[in-house]
């Protein structure tokens, strides 16, 4: 038990089981570690300079021998602030960071993440990683039935994921059907009504940045997330495809 706590606060498994028996020696060796804990010397001493540079073993040369001694269990909060101010500073630079690691992976050949949800609530999951933490402005592409949508979810549902758009800036760009009325366009939201009975819709799909997710709507409720660049654009193209057409259409 205490091992395991040691390893959820930042030692692994090695370091956990070295710093605990040399806690049962004033002093000890590194064989006499090696011994008490089953791992082998070589190991031992790496370990042992690994909670050294931890603040958790100090060592002390006993005639010509090294001895190794394990600092008091109140120094784990002094390792553990330390891990908190290290882990803010990571937290700080992983906004910059995160786009550069994206690029390595770009280069090396895009593989698409596919999730699969099921039923409503997997519908909502999916709603919700649509939008990430830190995005913010662009544009999202929707394409959905506004009778399917208004069947299924409550107006105060909707209004909360729109409200989370609105708030982080992103426009939108809306291809609907709607069989009792039409939805205006306005300065965060371009929409066009298409013919439902021409053109039927049963799927509730949105574009964002690399994400795509497509909920079906109809006998069967489930979402599918993709998070690909390619199919991304490739989706946007043939949005805007058909965007473009109606509106040039119509008079």
């Amino acid at each position: 038990m205490l091992e395991k706590y040691l390893q959820e606060i930042g030692l692994n498994e090695k370091e956990a089981s070295v710093y605990l028996a040399l806690l049962q020696y004033e002093n000890a060796s590194a064989i006499d570690i090696s011994e008490k804990t089953k791992i082998n010397r070589s190991t031992t001493y790496t370990v042992l300079e690994s909670l050294a540079k931890k603040g958790l073993v100090s060592e002390t040369t006993v005639g010509v021998k090294t001895r190794y001694h394990a600092e008091s269990p109140e120094r784990l909060e002094s390792f553990v602030e330390r891990q908190k101010v290290i882990l803010e500073e990571h937290s700080k630079r992983l906004k910059d960071i995160i786009p550069q690691i994206k690029s390595v992976q770009r280069e090396s050949g895009e593989k698409p993440i596919v999730q699969y949800y099921d039923g409503r609530e997997g519908i909502i999951t999916s709603a919700e990683r649509l939008y990430e933490k830190n995005d913010e402005g662009g544009e999202v592409y929707l394409m959905y039935s506004r009778d399917l949508i208004t069947d299924i979810f409550s107006e105060t549902e909707n209004k909360k994921y729109r409200k989370i758009r609105l708030d982080k800036g992103i426009k939108s760009k809306v291809l609907y059907t709607y069989k009792t009325g039409e939805l205006k366009s306005d300065e965060m939201g371009d929409r066009v009504k298409i013919d439902g009975e021409k053109y039927p819709i049963k799927c509730d799909i949105a574009i964002y940045k690399d994400r795509v997710r497509i909920n079906t709507l109809t006998k069967s409720l489930s979402s599918v997330f993709i998070k690909s660049q390619d199919l991304a654009d490739t989706l946007r193209s043939l949005f805007d495809l058909a965007h473009d057409y109606i509106k040039k259409s119509r008079p």
